[in-house]
């Protein structure tokens, strides 16, 4: 009796212990076993949030862990970069970044991180173009052509609204102006939430905006499209002309977004990440969001999303240069 006890609770014990080696096992491959935290460079409700929140909702749906979004705003999205930057390379704090960290370097004298060598690139997980949105009630202008003209004669009248110095909406702004001969007043906001709300609220006359974060309130009608960047319209507002029919061939300007874990983080958590993230941008909810918000669903990863970065730092530093731009 006893030597029967005492062998069932040797088993118990063998199989208790196998339990918890396969857990630990489990723990360490499986990702992820905990809440990740994305850190958003901008203030909630701004295009990186657009396309934020949705894809942490799926993300929480598809994996039955939460994707905290963690908004550090500030300093055309270098704050945040910052902060990003610093986190442990472990998979559970990740950084949603946008085309303004392209810009970032040739604009901002001193950061306090590298984008290309501070940062592992994952994905591009969003490309939407930019558009030239005015608040209608300021603005008696209805078409591209209208407000340039109105702007070419009155140099310094209107002003612009972007999400900071160096950010896309401000470089855009620039780019503007150097190819239609105007002069608008650049109003730097920190993040695109506070630029649109101020737009809307008519403090300010015309911005330079990525389509997710403009979508909802152009559908709505507080402010109003005049032209999509770019060579072709968008589906997503067809009746708005794009810059090349409106005789700007070479205004081109998207917004993009995508996704960086700190140096360090182990292959096989930043392949486990893609495939998560690949999953819900897969999802019949995400397809519609994305496209209501312009944009496309991007395959961009790892070292071709890191030369695509690249790339664009090298583009923007050109426009920088020729437009003058400063931080204000």
């Amino acid at each position: 009796m006893n030597h029967s006890f005492q062998r069932r609770d040797m088993l118990r014990l063998a199989a208790a212990a196998a339990a918890v080696l396969g857990g630990g096992a489990q723990a360490q491959s499986g990702w992820p076993s905990k809440p990740v935290t994305l850190v958003v460079p901008f203030p909630a409700g701004g295009g990186t949030d657009a396309f934020a929140r949705p894809l942490s909702a799926q993300f929480s749906k598809s994996t039955g862990q939460t994707l905290v979004i963690d908004n550090r705003g500030g300093a055309g999205g270098t704050l945040g970069a910052s902060v990003a930057a610093k986190l442990p390379p472990d998979g559970y704090g990740l950084f949603m970044g946008a085309v303004h960290h392209a810009i970032a370097p040739s604009i901002y004298p001193k950061l306090d991180y590298d984008i290309e060598k501070d940062f592992m690139p994952l994905m591009l997980l969003a490309n939407a173009p930019q558009v030239v949105v005015v608040n209608p009630k300021r603005v008696a202008q209805t078409t591209i052509q209208e407000f340039i003209a109105y702007a070419k004669r009155n140099p310094a009248k209107m002003n612009y609204g972007s999400a900071g110095a160096g950010t896309s909406h401000h470089l855009a702004g620039e780019l503007f102006k150097q190819q239609t001969g105007t002069f608008i007043t650049h109003i730097p906001y920190r993040g695109a939430g506070p630029m649109l709300q101020d737009l809307i609220a008519g403090n300010v006359d015309v911005c330079f905006d990525g389509l997710g974060s403009s979508s909802q309130h152009i559908k709505g009608g507080r402010i109003k499209a005049l032209m999509m960047a770019g060579a072709k319209r968008n589906p997503a507002f067809p009746d708005v002309p794009c810059a090349a029919e409106v005789g700007l061939p070479d205004y081109t300007v998207t917004t993009w977004y995508g996704l960086w874990a700190p140096k360090g983080t182990p292959a096989e958590v930043q392949s486990r990440i893609i495939e998560d993230m690949k999953k819900a941008l897969a999802t019949d909810e995400l397809k519609t969001i994305w496209a209501a918000n312009g944009s496309e669903i991007p395959n961009l990863t790892n070292a071709a999303y890191g030369g695509f970065v690249n790339a664009e730092i090298r583009r923007w530093a050109a426009v920088v240069k020729a437009s003058g731009a400063k931080l204000e």
